[in-house]
């Protein structure tokens, strides 16, 4: 297993792309213990065979449509509207602007590009430096895959059996605090910058132009409720739901006039490279997962993890929340949960923590990671976007990377911020 591990990784590290470095790491077991090559089509067709997994490449198109279809904009100008008078209200327009559209995608590196593109000349104008403006977008582009519908909540539920609409009412919460602890801290940056307290004092709120501008985002704002109410209310799978958001997200492009039919194959082809890598990855990482428990490896790791912290449940959630931080950013998070949460999930749950609070502080640490160098996708997408270079992007992203950390140790050590809700809808957990 030592050489399976030293192809899996060396190969991560020169370059070589996640499925493929997982698929050939699972070969080089077949090889050195003689295994049939058979049992490479056999894993790789069964890894797939799920109809939740179908959610995946939908809510990655329903996402594209919102994108392409130019429903941002409204989003980011009725924030504006409500928020943008207060000081740091560009700030904490960008901030709520990644939440909602969040919501509509579910993916932190395509908010970022959307709402960073929008938000970021803006911030400038209004006396934020590049630095600070590129890093509070990465930093709130991580709200994407952690406020539901949720792409990592969906590969997780499916991997580890947990229910999929638990996991995205428990998502709500702890998104929540995250968006408003950024805007606490741009706040917080605003009041020791004269120009930006100035430009937010030049701004008045005016009652009328907010409708106005609520009405034209009201499609856009009426898709979380289609899917998210759809599914609590017991109308449709999440599968389901997914379906009936792209049937949504083509209706109000069109009937907007914001999607054009020369925008499809664009849109569809996006969606399809997309989609196409997560599901190579799920299938090359459902051989390494016969491979991790034919060699009997998840049960040494396992075991060894448990006599590292001595059976102390606050020592593993601390090892926890560190490990998913590294991994998060060197490793896609499809990838990361398919291969670790099997080995490290059950560790916590013998030590007694509760599987829903669990499953979403792995899904949560490995979305923040999007934000931590040296390989974070967000910082990388804020480079493209912002024209500033890795250094400075991290610079900037620095005071709000670490007001997320520490969220994570508040909701490791104070779960009731992510089962509370669950409970309160009656999912036993």
């Amino acid at each position: 297993m030592t050489l399976v591990f030293i192809a899996l990784f060396g190969l991560m590290l020169l370059g070589v792309p996640v499925a493929f470095a997982i698929l050939s790491a699972g070969m080089t077991y077949l090889a050195t213990t003689g295994s049939s090559i058979l049992v490479v089509p056999q894993r790789l067709i069964y890894g797939l065979n799920s109809f939740t997994l179908l959610a995946v490449p939908l809510f990655i198109l329903v996402g594209n449509l919102m994108d392409f279809g130019g429903i941002s904009k409204r989003l980011t100008d009725w924030a504006k509207s409500i928020l943008g008078w207060l000081p740091g209200g560009l700030g904490i327009v960008t901030v709520f602007s990644c939440a909602i559209f969040a919501a509509l995608t579910g993916s932190g590196p395509a908010t970022v590009a959307a709402i960073g593109s929008i938000m970021l000349p803006s911030m400038l104008k209004a006396g934020y430096s590049k630095e600070t403006s590129a890093g509070l977008v990465a930093a709130a582009g991580a709200l994407g895959p952690i406020i539901p519908p949720s792409i990592p909540m969906i590969i997780y539920g499916v991997t580890m059996n947990l229910s999929i609409p638990a996991m995205f009412v428990a998502g709500v919460t702890p998104g929540l605090v995250i968006a408003l602890a950024l805007s606490l801290v741009n706040v917080a940056f605003a009041y020791r910058n004269p120009q930006v307290i100035e430009h937010a004092s030049e701004m008045k709120f005016n009652l009328r132009l907010s409708l106005k501008l609520f009405w034209k985002a009201l499609g856009a704002l009426g898709l979380p409720v289609l899917i998210l109410g759809g599914i609590y209310g017991g109308v449709f799978t999440p599968t389901e739901s997914a379906a009936i958001g792209i049937v949504y997200a083509l209706i109000l492009g069109f009937a907007l006039g914001e999607l054009k039919l020369k925008d499809m194959p664009r849109i569809l082809i996006s969606s399809l490279k997309t989609s196409t890598m997560v599901n190579f990855i799920i299938a090359a990482a459902s051989l390494f997962s016969w491979v991790v428990s034919k060699s009997q490896i998840g049960v040494v790791i396992s075991e060894t993890f448990i006599s590292l912290v001595g059976g102390s449940q606050p020592l593993y959630l601390l090892i926890l929340v560190l490990v998913l931080l590294v991994v998060g950013c060197l490793m896609d998070n499809v990838a990361a949960t398919l291969i670790l949460a099997p080995i490290l999930i059950p560790v916590g749950i013998q030590l007694g923590c509760n599987e829903l609070h669990i499953g979403m502080l792995f899904c949560i640490c490995l979305v923040v990671g999007f934000v931590t160098p040296p390989f974070g996708y967000n910082l990388f997408t804020a480079v493209s976007i912002s024209g500033l270079n890795f250094k400075q992007i991290v610079k900037g992203s620095l005071p709000f990377l670490i007001t997320e950390i520490l969220l994570l140790f508040l909701f490791a050590y104070v779960p009731g911020i992510i089962t509370w809700l669950p409970r309160l809808m009656g999912y036993s957990y």
